[in-house]
């Protein structure tokens, strides 16, 4: 198995960290499990670059929860579990570290670099993250990237970097429908063993958030909830469950 570059500790592999950086990221994060729904064109796109098929640049952007961050770390978990590096760099969490860190980068296989509006703030890191797109580029690897807007409207003022991320293929991620929703919270239920009525998915997007961060931490409130009770999930359960006082 090759090593595996992370710029977070990965337990799954059982490797150590290379980096002396303690960034975390959720390991079932992965890219089947993500409805593509209206943005199919754009998971496909993150999954060539994931498998080899091409080297990117990719580019998401989009409001918060709509999976950017998802993606990005679901191509770096498939690229983890062939034995190759893969790099996932949220910026938010990196902005307090030197830019120096992104040394050596461009020996993974893919860099992912997420949250990009949050480089608005330091010319030094734009600098180096225009210089790492190059090294990535040259060295023929894959790159992803992510932000909550297009890159002509993050903020940069660094015209190069802009125009890097505008190189390759980029793509606004949309809201899942609805009836998709629904369909993705049914799939990690039964993923989970869990049985959720039609009713109680009705009144899950009825009467709370329907952005898909608030709904999955709900299903696993929920699971957690079901499993301690051995309750089967209704409405009045759920109900008790999501306002912190199910017994």
């Amino acid at each position: 198995m090759g090593q595996t570059l992370c710029a977070m500790k990965h337990e799954d592999t059982g490797m150590p960290p290379q980096l002396a950086l303690d960034i975390r990221w959720e390991p079932d994060a992965a890219l089947e499990d993500f409805l593509a729904g209206p943005n199919g064109a754009a998971v496909a796109a993150i999954s060539a670059v994931a498998a080899g098929r091409q080297a990117g640049p990719v580019y998401l952007y989009g409001e918060s929860a709509t999976g950017k961050s998802h993606l990005l770390k679901g191509a770096c978990r498939a690229v983890n579990a062939r034995g190759e590096g893969a790099a996932y760099l949220p910026l938010d969490a990196l902005l307090s570290h030197p830019p120096e860190v992104l040394a050596g980068m461009e020996t993974t296989r893919v860099v992912a670099v997420d949250g990009l509006e949050a480089a608005a703030q330091s010319p030094q890191w734009q600098e180096a993250l225009f210089h790492l797109f190059n090294r990535v580029r040259d060295a023929g690897g894959g790159f992803l990237a992510a932000g909550r807007g297009h890159p002509a409207h993050l903020g940069l003022a660094l015209p190069d970097l802009v125009s890097r991320l505008r190189w390759g293929l980029v793509y606004r991620l949309l809201e899942l429908s609805e009836a998709d929703k629904k369909a993705l919270l049914q799939r990690r239920a039964r993923a989970r063993g869990l049985e959720m009525p039609p009713e109680v998915l009705d009144y899950l997007l009825a009467r709370h958030r329907r952005d898909a961060a608030f709904l999955f931490s709900a299903l696993d409130r929920l699971d957690d909830a079901s499993l301690r009770a051995q309750r089967r999930l209704t409405i009045p359960f759920v109900r008790r469950v999501l306002a912190g006082s199910a017994s």
